[in-house]
């Protein structure tokens, strides 16, 4: 009778023949021998772990953690199983951010910095200004006009200025007789004409066209749309918040960013770029991969990540859905510092075979290599290649090369 129930039961939980003939084995000695019973009651348990019957674990878990923050971008209703890492088999240690970026001008040059603020729309000056069509007001980015990667950003922090300090464009010197020029870091913008309607990815978002740091010269608009042969501004994001997409983690997602693609951070492993190295000089000679990859180092800055990470092995920010960054050991320092979500994989475009040196692209590295590998991560997108991850901070702080990574959660499995 006791085995007929359990049969029933492990049926019902759709257990596979194998589990189901364990308990036949050891059925006709269970009501002579309870060792054996022990042993059935502890199959039993394993095959309810197995087929996930005992989510309320991990998820009680996951909210113990999460109430601890107070800014969540997120609702509770509506947030999606996590598992905390102490709960999973995944060890992760010693991991390190290893490179800071930030792109004050949407596709523009980056900056590589030693520490920087971030909030909860990113780190700090990051794709705070773009560079508009003055007709369409549509952003342009390097996936249209590639040698725009060569346009180089520089921020000069005056604490005295009434504006903060100054954001400085320079040009390449063999790109032509383009003068350089600043425009205050953070203007008074009343003073500025307000554009309510520019586009990107298909919504409409604010912004100010930027004027000279000095009154003389020519200015912003004027250079640039000599630079991109056709009229264009020059804008510095104005305070109407620019809500993020839901993503599928999490469907609740309620956070705003500035002028990036869709969300506040790119969060990237030197490992996984290590990994696709190899992949491409293995495919040399094939997919129109030329022979100057057998020696030409792919440099992680083509994929325009802000957190760069070692320690994690290759690809290993898949698995995160929560990080904490800061100095020292959390269990010394009390974890005080804000959670960053993983929200998503990024999905990638041809944007990463333009060489942020010479502006050229590249047709076949990396996106044809990608195809190959990276395909499928994204339920939206499955067709497409992805690297790195979408990150939202909980809030606001500091981070430094060399500060540790701490994995607070990863992906249910």
């Amino acid at each position: 009778m006791l085995f007929e129930c359990l049969s029933r039961r492990l049926s019902s939980l759709n257990c596979t023949e194998s589990e189901m003939r364990i308990c036949a084995v050891h059925a006709p000695d269970i009501t002579s021998h309870w060792p054996f019973a022990l042993t059935c009651v502890v199959i039993i348990f394993t095959v309810l772990i197995s087929k996930n019957m005992l989510p309320f674990l991990a998820r009680r878990n996951a909210d113990v953690i999460h109430s601890e923050e107070n800014d969540s971008p997120i609702s509770n209703d509506s947030r999606p199983p996590m598992v905390a890492l102490k709960e999973s088999n995944q060890v992760y240690n010693d991991i390190q951010v290893s490179k800071i970026l930030i792109h004050p001008i949407k596709s523009c040059r980056g900056i590589s910095l030693q520490s920087c603020r971030y909030s909860p729309e990113g780190l700090e000056n990051d794709r705070r200004f773009c560079i508009i069509d003055a007709v369409s007001h549509q952003v342009i980015t390097a996936r249209e006009v590639s040698k725009m990667v060569m346009i180089t950003p520089r921020i000069e922090i005056d604490e005295r200025s009434p504006h903060g300090g100054v954001l400085s464009i320079s040009f390449p010197e063999d790109s032509g007789s383009y003068e350089s020029f600043s425009v205050p870091l953070y203007p008074i913008e009343e003073q500025w004409e307000r554009l309510s309607d520019i586009g990107l990815w298909g919504k409409e978002v604010d912004g100010f066209v930027c004027e000279n740091q000095s009154s003389n010269g020519r200015s912003p608009s004027t250079i640039l749309s000599e630079f991109f042969e056709r009229p264009v501004h020059l804008m510095v994001k104005g305070s109407r918040p620019r809500p993020c997409d839901p993503t599928n983690s999490f469907p609740g997602l309620k956070a705003t960013t500035l002028y990036q693609d869709g969300y506040p951070l790119l969060v990237l492993s030197e490992e996984s770029i290590d990994i696709l190295h190899e992949e491409i000089r293995s495919r040399v000679g094939t997919q129109g991969i030329e022979d100057q990859w057998s020696k030409k180092k792919f440099v992680i800055e083509r994929f325009r990540p802000n957190i760069v990470l070692r320690g994690a092995g290759p690809f290993a920010e898949d698995n995160f859905e929560e990080i904490s960054i800061g100095p020292g050991d959390p269990e010394i320092t009390g974890g005080k510092q804000p959670g960053i979500l993983l929200v998503s994989k990024c999905v990638r475009c041809l944007l990463p075979n333009v060489c942020p040196d010479s502006g050229t692209r590249d047709k076949a590295v990396p996106y044809k290599v990608l195809m190959k590998f990276r395909i499928g991560l994204d339920p939206k997108n499955k067709m497409k290649p992805c690297v790195g991850c979408n990150g939202v901070p909980l809030g606001s702080g500091m981070i430094k090369v060399g500060d540790r990574v701490i994995v607070r959660r990863v992906i249910a499995a």
